[in-house]
């Protein structure tokens, strides 16, 4: 019977039902382990490789490093600049296999043995992530062959900076110092955070003790990369501030002209403007190139330097500590009069040796036969070692030491350097501090003379030397006159610093003066060979023991080795009337004052005084709060 309806199979609908939802979970199960595979992939076996991309596509501070100041000097030529020069340089962490990718750089880029041993040495000093150059200042062709090739180096990139250069390159060596790679140790007396970026930082000389007013500020950039490394857009940004210049009171061309007066020689000399303590010129001979110091010297050539028996890393100037020999007589002469053991007419019978009261051994003088009756002013003109013998022992060591110090003889003068030497003052004191020894009568003996324990460097007798040239006022010696804010066109004058020496007579000083002048101005004096009709001299002639002469043996400078001859010296000032400059000069081995550091002394002053410029006809103004 039909009925209208159709009856339903349930069984097989739960069938089709069952395979269904199997198939739909079968679905579901196999999603989800393609869902959990792909995690597993991502978040482990390719963790590593995500995790850096992830890292790399982030903000990032980049530091901007400031330009260094420049240096000038008192005539605003350039000593020392910033030359653009570019670098080509790898980041260890990203280059992979460095071995191999140097050997694939050789051959689009000349790497040379130097290159490859700085590259490893600094490879050493930095970590993985910093970018060390591997070839510096390559050129344009190379630049252009790697630039068409970079794809290939992963890690590797040229780099545009700032090259510290000195065009003066041996001539100014020892004053302007250099520039080198910031090292460990450079790091613990430096603000980490103000580096950031920078390479270089100052060594030695004016870069290292104006470090700080040439570096500068540093500045951050605030930018966001991509994957690549590749920057996308800058988010933010500091400007570094560029460090300040400096003008020097130093004369480039009398530097020059001064180094050139040495010849064959080596000695060294310093020139000081008396009426401020401007160092004019400061010579130390030999020098040598700081240009390879900037980006690393070789081991190879800095041994060189090193082993050089000449010493040419050596700042003579600064640090060499030698006899003053008769330079010191002025100074002995003046402590004599200050301290009223003589007068200007006190007189003493030379017969070519002195003796102490009980004492068989004679202290002779250069002059055989004696110098006959002398006084102060004759004394000091032909160099009379006797009349200072029997000064010295009647002034005794105690108030000599303490008037010499005045004039900073043992002390560090002040001058804006770093690594001064103090020389040897010499006192009872300082030879039971160092030798734990008594002091005796006949070392006082040999001190009137410059000679014994007494050193002091070319720097100390230039700055006494300008002390007596203006009556008493000891100016520290000072190299840099101005700091110069490029950016702001501003200038900053440096103050001259002044320590008066009391002045118990006026007259005392000046009999000490006219003596001095008649060492070079009269018909006997040591110096007179330098006499000229177109200003006048007041100077000081002397002569440093290289080694001990018997007490019966004769100096026969022929004789003796060069290196082993005495070392010449001389100091003066000009003109007298109005003291324009003061100067120091030791000729190592040299011999005798007058005839080797004496002519020196004069192509130095000539080229200061004959060729001045207006400027220079008046002394500086001294900066408010500073006395003259």
């Amino acid at each position: 019977m039909n009925t209208g309806f159709e009856l339903k199979d349930y069984r097989r609908e739960g069938r089709l039902f069952n395979r269904r939802a199997l198939a739909a979970g079968v679905g579901v199960v196999l999603a989800l382990a393609g869902i959990f595979g792909r995690l597993v992939y991502l978040q482990v076996m390719k963790h590593d490789h995500f995790t850096t991309l992830a890292q790399d596509n982030r903000v990032k501070l980049i530091p901007l490093p400031p330009t260094r100041g420049l240096i000038y000097d008192r005539d605003g030529r350039l000593l020392a600049y910033n030359r653009p020069a570019f670098n080509l340089e790898v980041v260890p962490e990203k280059a992979g296999n460095l071995e191999e990718t140097l050997n694939r750089l050789s051959t689009l880029v000349e790497l040379r043995p130097a290159d490859l041993e700085r590259f490893q040495r600094l490879r050493r000093q930095h970590r993985r992530f910093e970018s060390i150059p591997v070839k510096l200042d390559i050129s344009d062709e190379e630049a252009a062959l790697f630039a068409v090739n970079q794809h290939q180096f992963p890690g590797v990139s040229i780099r545009a900076r700032l090259t510290r250069t000195y065009p003066q390159g041996a001539v100014l060596s020892h004053v302007l110092g250099y520039v080198g790679r910031i090292s460990l140790e450079d790091l613990k007396r430096i603000d980490p955070s103000n580096y950031a970026g920078t390479t270089y930082i100052g060594k030695t000389g004016v870069e290292r003790a104006y470090e700080e007013t040439l570096h500068g500020q540093v500045g951050f950039q605030q930018v966001e990369v991509n994957a690549l490394g590749k920057t996308v857009r800058v988010l933010n940004e500091t400007p570094p501030r560029p460090g300040r210049s400096l003008r020097l009171h130093l004369d480039s061309r009398l530097q020059r002209v001064a180094l050139e007066a040495f010849g064959d020689y080596n000695g060294a000399a310093v020139a000081l403007d008396p009426r401020n303590g401007g160092v004019l010129a400061l010579v130390s001979k030999p020098g040598y190139d700081p240009n390879p110091f900037v980006e690393g010297i070789s081991s190879k050539a800095y041994q060189a330097l090193r082993s050089d028996p000449d010493k040419p890393l050596f700042n003579r100037a600064l640090k060499g500590a030698y006899p003053p020999g008769s330079t010191i007589k002025p100074f002995m002469g003046l402590a004599g009069l200050e301290l009223g053991v003589i007068t200007p007419r006190t007189k003493r019978y030379c017969p070519g040796f002195f003796q102490l009261p009980g004492h068989d051994h004679k202290y002779r003088d250069w002059k055989k036969g004696g110098h006959g009756m002398t006084d102060l002013d004759k004394a000091i003109t032909e160099s009379c070692d006797v009349f200072f013998y029997q000064l010295a022992h009647e002034t005794g060591i105690d108030r000599l030491q303490g008037y010499l110090k005045q004039f900073r003889f043992g002390e560090r003068t002040g001058i804006d350097l770093l690594g001064e030497q103090r020389g040897i003052r010499p006192s009872r004191e300082w030879k039971r501090r160092r030798y734990n020894q008594v002091w005796f009568p006949g070392e006082t003996v040999i001190i009137g003379i410059g000679q014994g324990s007494f050193q002091a460097t070319p720097l100390q007798l230039a700055a006494a030397t300008a002390a007596i040239a203006n009556g008493g006022h000891y100016f520290e010696p000072r190299l840099v006159a101005e700091l110069v804010d490029e950016s702001a066109g501003t200038r900053t004058p440096v103050p001259a610093r002044e320590h008066p020496i009391p002045v118990v007579n006026e007259t005392d000083w000046q009999e000490i003066r006219k003596a001095m002048i008649h060492v070079v101005e009269g018909a006997h004096g040591t110096a007179r060979r330098i006499r000229n009709d177109r200003y006048r001299i007041a100077g000081k002639t002397g002569t440093a023991q290289v080694f001990s002469v018997a007490q019966d043996a004769e100096y026969n400078e022929e004789e003796v080795a060069r290196h082993m001859r005495d070392h010449a010296l001389f100091i003066a000032y000009a003109p007298v009337e109005a003291p324009k400059i003061a100067v120091a000069v030791i000729v190592e081995n040299g011999g005798h004052g007058g005839a080797t550091a004496a002519p020196i002394a004069r192509k130095i002053m000539d080229a200061w005084l004959l060729d001045e410029p207006a400027e220079r006809s008046e002394a500086p103004p001294v900066p408010a709060g500073e006395s003259r």
